[in-house]
């Protein structure tokens, strides 16, 4: 009886295996894993994607943000500028002014000269005639100009008291004469110069236009190319969840499909096996053992993660007088009488004195006052030298719209790093075109 039962019991057993081990569940489960891996591997070609794109994306708004940082700099420049050119034409009319009311007074003055003129003749010719001062006669004949007779004539000891006193006030009016002409001249001159500033500060500031507008064209390009970036990468993200969703709806649609199919398969064994004990119970008249079924274990796939911790390149930092201006090329514009503020430095706000003033501060040197630097006081802040003897951070001047006009920083092979009018701070070649015209040989060393 018990060998009757063990071959039962086996029977059952092999039975119930066959059912839970068949090809077509392990092929299934198999057909899964693979299409799990594709789908991984799928899914992380994808993310590179992504991530590449979103570093390109990231890029561009960096360069964005640059170009803005820029434009609102030569906005800021070009107001500044345009308040300056205001100023100079009112300062302009207002010389003019001046001029006018000098020129009216210089008449009047030339006018009384020569009243006094006729008057001196008249009483020369009137001592003459009553046989007086033969010797102030000779004077008056001897003389080469009016000017020179009045000088002349104050010489004479005989001269009466009351032509001595006519003299001596013709005298003076000539001397206050040649006064107001010397104010008038220099007065023309200024405004000689404030006229030429005038005119290249109009010409920077169209030539700051021109950039200005180039630069929110480009902005508006990568802005159309960030918005595409944008909406491409929107695109690949929607795919990649759809397709994310469906993957894990068919693993777990095929799950439970396998576990109901197991489930049945387990419940079709007890039976068979509960039916073959009751037969076998009936046959041997004992108990039947039922068989114990064992669950499949299922391996979780581990995930893994590799952190990389960031890294920064560190902050260059300038060495030196002839490198600590690069900080400012490409984030600078030019202003006239800029530089000498705090907010313009952080704006990057320069003229050409201001920027030199500010770079050998950068090292250590004063250049003496910030507010009144100009290329007057810098011209004469060290020691000249040959221009043949030109050293890296060297001063070197440029007669622009004025003799020594300009001045900036030698960085050796033939250029130097200065605020330039157009550009901002910026590297410039002094060996060939516009500035090998401009430079004048004037070489300072600090």
């Amino acid at each position: 009886m018990k060998k009757k039962m063990l071959l039962l019991n086996t029977t059952v057993l092999l039975g119930l295996g066959g059912v839970l081990s068949t090809p077509a569940y392990a092929s299934t489960i198999q057909n899964m894993e693979s299409q799990k891996s594709q789908i991984q591997n799928q899914r992380q070609d994808v993310q590179s994607n992504i991530k590449a794109a979103s570093d390109e994306l990231t890029r561009l708004q960096a360069e964005q943000d640059q170009m803005k940082a820029q434009l609102e700099r030569l906005t800021l420049a070009e107001e500044e500028n345009n308040k300056k050119a205001e100023k100079t034409e009112a300062d302009i009319k207002e010389t003019s002014k001046q001029v006018e009311q000098l020129e009216k007074e210089i008449k009047l003055l030339q006018e009384k000269l020569e009243k006094r003129n006729d008057i001196l003749k008249d009483r020369a010719r009137s001592m003459q005639e009553s046989g007086g001062n033969v010797e102030y006669l000779q004077v008056l004949l001897g003389s080469s100009s009016f000017g020179d007779f009045v000088d002349r004539a104050l010489a004479v000891s005989t001269i009466v008291d009351a032509d001595r006193g006519i003299l001596t006030e013709t005298k003076n009016m000539q001397d206050e004469l040649k006064t107001k002409q010397a104010d008038v001249k220099s007065k023309l001159a200024s405004l000689e110069d404030m006229k030429a500033e005038l005119d290249e500060m109009t010409v920077q500031l169209a030539a700051q236009k021109k950039q200005k507008d180039a630069l929110a064209k480009e902005l508006k390009d990568k802005e159309a190319k960030n918005e595409e970036l944008k909406a491409s990468l929107q695109s690949k993200d929607s795919s990649l969840a759809n397709e994310q969703s469906t993957l894990e709806q068919n693993i777990k649609d095929q799950k439970a499909a396998e576990e109901a199919a197991r489930k049945a398969a387990e419940q079709a064994a007890k039976e068979a096996a509960k039916k073959a004990a009751e037969q076998a119970q009936k046959a041997v008249a004992a108990p039947a053992e039922k068989a114990d079924s064992s669950s499949a274990k299922a391996e979780a796939p581990k995930a893994s993660s590799n952190d990389v911790a960031p890294t920064s390149a560190p902050a260059p930092k300038a060495s030196n007088v002839v490198t600590v201006g690069n900080r400012w090329i490409g984030n600078s514009a030019y202003v006239f009488g800029g530089g000498r503020s705090q907010s313009d430095i952080n704006h990057g706000l320069f003229d050409c004195s201001s920027f030199v003033h500010w770079a050998y501060a950068q090292v250590g040197v004063n250049l003496g006052p910030l507010g009144s630097v100009s290329t007057e006081t810098l011209k004469h802040a060290g020691t000249q030298v040959s221009s043949s003897q030109m050293q890296p951070g060297d001063l070197v001047f440029f007669d622009t719209y004025k003799k020594d006009g300009h001045v900036g920083i030698y960085v050796g092979g033939g250029k130097f790093i200065g605020a330039q009018s157009s550009t901002g701070v910026a590297i410039a070649n002094m060996s060939s075109g516009y500035w090998k015209q401009k430079f004048n040989g004037r070489v300072v060393r600090i």
